[in-house]
């Protein structure tokens, strides 16, 4: 079982468990206890996916990696159920449609790549599909939040029920900015793991002995964050360690049909303008593995379930995230 494997991870990288507490076996009584949670986990660095009030396996990894970090049984769903309800009073709030928005949007934008070069960025096609990224949801929950034919019609300053999440600001983005981290994020390891779709981000720190003997001191791996994460077709995938190169925020994207089927750079390519639908989302994490990277995505619902030809994919609420989480030169361990 995938618990059972987590849990041996976690062991391994110096967790501990705690006695149990009482409802250690608890889960949400209803959506909104659900979505509350999920909020929680996601305020805390550990990615749910998105918050739909179905808490499933990523909810699951979530609760895990939170419960670890924390230095306790992996599996208790009370306690988180109750920071999370101490922590998240209200699970939705009512917000209004940023005017700024129409910078964002545009409902003509083109599926044909060879007509998205022509565009001078990669928009989102509808507030709906704004509204739903902003704050780490899908169309489909905002929709039944606040009924199909409202949101269909949603526009600047219309007031939309949400998730009570610290909200996605693609506007606070920068197109071609670099970003190099504080330097004391390269102490950071990150793991990306293919099996579970998981990305962990631990902190390394040395630990001295104790005495005055010639002991080399022993490395302490402490998990900071996780999230879900969709990686590249297997045939693609180089395991090993690498290092974190580079981080952009808002990149263009050159579409190269070979190298999607190959992974060898062909001599015809397109350049896809950028934004929250280009393929690689709104921020690229480079390895230094040759164009190998973790970055955003135009399709966060398929995060975890479908491939990519040999990136690492992830949400682009949670992509924003990697540079403050690791910097330039942390350890990258594709497992």
């Amino acid at each position: 079982m995938a618990t059972a494997t987590l849990s041996a991870q976690f062991k391994l990288f110096g967790g501990s468990s705690e006695p149990p507490i009482p409802a250690k076996d608890a889960r949400p009584a209803n959506i909104e206890e659900a979505v509350r949670l999920q909020i929680f986990l996601d305020e805390k660095n550990f990615g749910p996916g998105g918050i739909d009030g179905k808490p499933g396996k990523f909810t699951t990894y979530a609760i895990q990696g939170y419960n670890s970090s924390r230095g306790r049984d992996l599996n208790d769903w009370g306690i988180v159920m109750h920071e999370a309800a101490k922590a998240i009073p209200e699970a939705y709030i009512d917000v209004a449609i940023p005017e700024h928005a129409s910078q964002f949007v545009n409902p003509k934008l083109p599926y044909k790549r060879i007509e998205q070069v022509e565009e001078k960025m990669m928009s989102y096609r509808s507030y709906l599909e704004y509204m739903a990224e902003r704050y780490h949801t899908t169309p489909q929950f905002l929709k039944q939040l606040n009924g199909d034919s409202y949101m269909a019609s949603a526009k600047p300053l219309t007031i939309v029920k949400v998730p009570n999440v610290t909200p996605f600001q693609i506007e606070n983005l920068k197109h071609g900015r670099m970003h190099r981290g504080d330097p004391d994020l390269k102490a950071r390891h990150i793991i990306l793991d293919t099996k579970y779709n998981m990305i962990y981000f631990y902190q390394r720190e040395l630990v001295h002995p104790a005495g005055r003997g010639k002991e080399k001191p022993a490395v302490s791996m402490s998990l900071v964050a996780s999230f879900p994460m969709t990686p590249g077709h297997e045939k693609f995938i180089e395991r090993g360690m690498w290092n974190i190169r580079n981080s952009i925020e808002l990149p263009t994207w050159r579409y190269d049909p070979q190298f999607l089927e190959t992974g060898v750079r062909g001599t015809e390519a397109l350049s896809i303008p950028y934004g929250p639908n280009n393929a690689v989302g709104v921020i690229w994490t480079g390895l230094t593995k040759s164009g190998i990277g973790i970055h955003g995505t135009d399709s966060p619902q398929t995060i975890g379930r479908t491939r990519s030809a040999g990136c690492f994919r992830m949400a682009n609420w949670d992509a924003v995230r990697v540079p403050h989480l690791a910097g330039v030169g942390a350890v990258v361990e594709i497992r």
